[in-house]
């Protein structure tokens, strides 16, 4: 009986919140999110590596493993971008981190009337503008409830299919792509766990999770979890969503290609080095 009084006042207080923002006709809000991928560190270079070197290639692992992001919504729209963060320059970032270096993700812009997708996105010193539909979920959605800092949240799950290419992006720099026998397994599909909050009624969330009944502050799916640590509503600097716009514009299917057969040159023309030794 206490949990079910418990839920209805929940609810209660969710209602009340969502009255409170309809009445602002310019509502908007900015999340901030911290994403972590947690990762098993690979013996770099055995015993021809010096523990000072192993310590900060580990070091530049994490930071490349650990990023920030702003989401910033209103109704309607968000655009979803990476803090810059300045890092120390080092003699030798190693093969896998010159590959990362290459790969540079610019702001993700969702439009849920539009149902429309945009992400800037750098590929070897190439601009493109991936254009997609949104993403869509078959989310189920659970009573569970847990807080996040202020704001009461509940939990949803839902299947998501991954192909090669975003494991790819997903998974942590320094894998040897072009030796089978060291190739990661892919999984055709990872469970996602998302906790949304009614209390802002909004159906945007970090990245390319949205669609449920409230801002999405925190995400599981597979070895990613993001997390938000801030959110600041209707500050009195209202905050621009821009539209993307710079770049090749390109299809994700079309994208996906080119980064396919940029992987496979790649891996060419280094399996040709290491013959030619």
């Amino acid at each position: 009986m206490k949990v079910k009084i418990l839920k209805n006042l929940v609810l209660l207080f969710a209602l009340i919140s969502v009255f409170g923002v309809n009445a602002q006709s310019d509502f908007q809000g900015v999340a901030y999110y911290e994403s972590k991928t947690s990762a098993e560190m690979p013996d770099f270079g055995g015993r021809q590596m010096s523990e000072e070197q192993k310590k900060r290639i580990a070091e530049r692992m994490k930071s490349m493993l650990e990023k920030s992001f702003v989401l910033t919504f209103n109704r309607t729209e968000s655009i979803y971008t990476e803090e810059e963060k300045l890092e120390a320059p080092t003699a030798s970032g190693g093969r896998g981190f010159r590959m990362m270096g290459n790969f540079t993700s610019g702001p993700q812009y969702k439009n849920i009337k539009d149902n429309q997708l945009l992400q800037e996105q750098e590929l070897f010193g190439k601009q493109f503008l991936i254009h997609d539909s949104l993403p869509k979920l078959a989310w189920k959605m659970g009573t569970e409830t847990k807080q996040i800092g202020q704001y009461t949240c509940f939990k949803a799950t839902a299947v998501k299919q991954v192909s090669e290419m975003e494991f790819r992006r997903m998974g942590p720099p320094g894998r040897r792509n072009d030796d089978d026998e060291n190739k990661p397994e892919i999984p055709r599909e990872i469970e996602v766990t998302a906790w949304y909050t009614p209390q802002i009624p909004v159906n945007q969330g970090p990245g390319e999770y949205w669609g449920l009944p409230g801002l999405i502050l925190e995400v599981n799916a597979d070895k990613t979890t993001i997390l938000c640590s801030k959110i600041v509503l209707n500050a009195q600097e209202k905050s621009e969503i821009k539209v993307p716009k710079k770049g090749k514009e390109v299809s994700k299917a079309e994208y996906d290609e080119i980064v396919k057969k940029k992987m496979e040159e790649m891996s060419e023309m280094f399996r040709n080095r290491r013959g030619g030794r």
